[in-house]
């Protein structure tokens, strides 16, 4: 993990300042997820880091740039919703490439897909494959529950065959022309970090109900759900281990991220959090595409992931799995453990062959 700078630190400082000087001018806290955020009795949300300053740079938002770096460029096409379009340079030399869409994590509560842990992830990604990565602005809780954010992944694959059908007049965007001129719309794979994994299965399937048809010339050729947030009400093996504790994945965040989520009302066993569970749809009848899922070998939800690639199978599915060995949730996204930590590196480097196996037989 990286040091914090001392502009930082003081930043975490204020930050922790200002929500004391919030409550004193009339507004409580009502809920709150350590470092992450509070919710305040008149509705509103803050979501200042407030944790350790050393976590800080990973959530640092990067720019975009139209001038390539490390063989790809990088631009942001806001709309409904807001994407960020990661074109390797091959792309810009006239192939066309598949398109993999990130729907980013963060409990359905929290992150953005400009911050540093995704960037570089997605941005190496999008060179290894190679591969036009979309990455879409997702909503986040308690504000707006489920299921707002798989209507807006939906509403993300709508925007990229709505970008398919135009002409470069139509677009009036240099970027999206780009985009449009670069990408392989017949092969798109949705891939997902943490509760974004559940989003795979949800908006992979809602494509899989309205048929090829209607989505020509998009079609979602495959899913990839890394590490998803797949759960039960009742704690399955793996969350009962002790563990060394983690700012990025505990089992308050957990709890507390999904009851923010999850309709009113709802627990854990819903099929947005369970969809192996007896709540849910028969996976039989889940119209779902072919499916590669990372599940790390220490994550607090290794149990249930496994248990939802188990019940994959039995239902029939097309479905890989990959066991990141020694490996706890998410750990592909710290950049720092990644450039320091071999045996972090060696899983990640792993993850991407894999993904990039799996898109190349698809």
């Amino acid at each position: 993990m990286a040091i914090a700078t001392e502009s930082q630190q003081a930043q975490v400082q204020a930050a922790a300042t200002d929500a004391v000087a919030a409550a004193a001018v009339g507004r409580k806290v009502v809920d709150e997820v350590s470092g992450w955020l509070r919710v305040f009795d008149d509705g509103t949300v803050d979501r200042t880091w407030t944790g350790p300053p050393e976590a800080l740079p990973l959530m640092q938002p990067v720019p975009a740039y139209a001038e390539p770096r490390d063989g790809h460029t990088l631009h942001d096409l806001p709309g409904e919703p807001n994407l960020r379009v990661y074109l390797p340079e091959v792309a810009l030399a006239g192939r066309r490439l598949p398109v993999v869409v990130q729907l980013h994590g963060g409990g359905f509560c929290i992150s953005h897909p400009s911050w540093l842990m995704y960037h570089h992830f997605y941005a190496r990604l999008a060179c290894a494959l190679p591969a036009v990565v979309v990455a879409v602005e997702l909503p986040l809780a308690p504000e707006r529950r489920l299921p707002a954010h798989i209507d807006t992944g939906v509403d993300g694959l709508r925007r990229l065959r709505s970008i398919a059908l135009s002409d470069a007049a139509a677009l009036g965007d240099p970027a999206a022309e780009l985009l449009r001129t670069a990408a392989d719309f017949s092969r798109v794979f949705l891939i997902g970090d943490s509760s974004g994994g559940n989003l795979v299965h949800h908006v992979g399937a809602r494509v899989g109900e309205d048929g090829a048809d209607s989505w020509a010339p998009l079609r979602v050729a495959g899913g990839i759900p890394l590490h998803p947030g797949f759960v039960h009400a009742t704690r399955s093996k793996s969350e009962l281990e002790p563990r060394p504790d983690s700012v990025f994945f505990t089992l308050d965040m957990l709890d507390k991220f999904l009851a923010m989520a999850l309709p009113e009302g709802a627990t854990k066993d819903h099929p947005y959090t369970c969809p192996m569970g007896p709540n849910a749809p028969p996976l039989e009848s889940v119209p779902l595409p072919p499916l590669l899922v990372a599940v790390a070998e220490h994550d607090l939800i290794r149990d249930t992931n496994l248990e939802y690639c188990d019940a994959l199978r039995a239902a029939g599915k097309d479905v890989e799995v990959l066991v990141n060995r020694g490996m706890s949730h998410s750990f592909y996204l710290n950049k720092y453990a990644v450039d320091m930590d071999p045996a972090t590196g060696e899983r990640t480097r792993e993850l991407v062959d894999a993904i990039k196996s799996f898109v190349d037989r698809h």
